[in-house]
């Protein structure tokens, strides 16, 4: 039985074009959902940044998050394995996201930190999908999808538990309409 795992991370940012290549994951936001699309569980840490402990005042402006938060968390090695786990306790899945962004974020940081990297064909990015659905002419964000859907966002955009969310409800509405490979 396939679950899915809807997955958002925030990262460390800065305002253009000073984002050096190497972006840290900061908070990581996680949704489970069964095989109809029903909530199961949800995950959410915050991640303290090794490459770049200071966040800039961008990124706390844009994400709410604050210095104070990543400062007591804990690294993302402890948080990875800490997401492994939680994963495990259904381990047919699909990652789902809302773009490619999160994708290569999540690998970067596993390379980063010698990692092993296991999910790379169970990443599903369904913002080019709901583009085809919808018949827009090009992929729009979240925030306006949600909005196309007569959704109310719940929580604050760029936090990662509650970009997940959403994401969530927008991949539960269309659920037999994914490809899912």
């Amino acid at each position: 039985m396939v679950n899915y795992i809807v997955i958002d991370f925030e990262a460390t940012c800065w305002k253009f074009p000073k984002t050096p290549e190497e972006q840290e994951i900061i908070e990581i936001g996680a949704v489970r959902l069964d095989r109809y699309g029903h909530l199961v569980d949800k995950f959410c840490c915050f991640v303290q940044p090794v490459i770049h402990p200071k966040l800039s005042y961008f990124c706390m402006e844009l994400t709410g998050i604050q210095q104070a938060d990543v400062d007591k968390a804990k690294l993302f090695p402890v948080n990875y394995d800490l997401l492994l786990n939680w994963i495990e306790l259904q381990p047919d899945y699909r990652f789902i996201a809302w773009g490619a962004f999160d994708e290569r974020l999540l690998k970067m940081n596993c390379q980063f930190h010698n990692l092993e990297i296991f999910w790379e064909q169970d990443f599903i990015n369904i913002k080019n999908q709901y583009a085809q659905i919808q018949q827009l002419a090009k992929p729009i964000g979240l925030m306006k999808a949600i909005k196309t859907e007569k959704f109310e966002f719940e929580g604050e955009h760029h936090r990662a538990f509650d970009d997940a969310y959403n994401t969530a409800k927008i991949f539960s509405k269309y659920i037999d309409d994914w490809v899912i490979l």
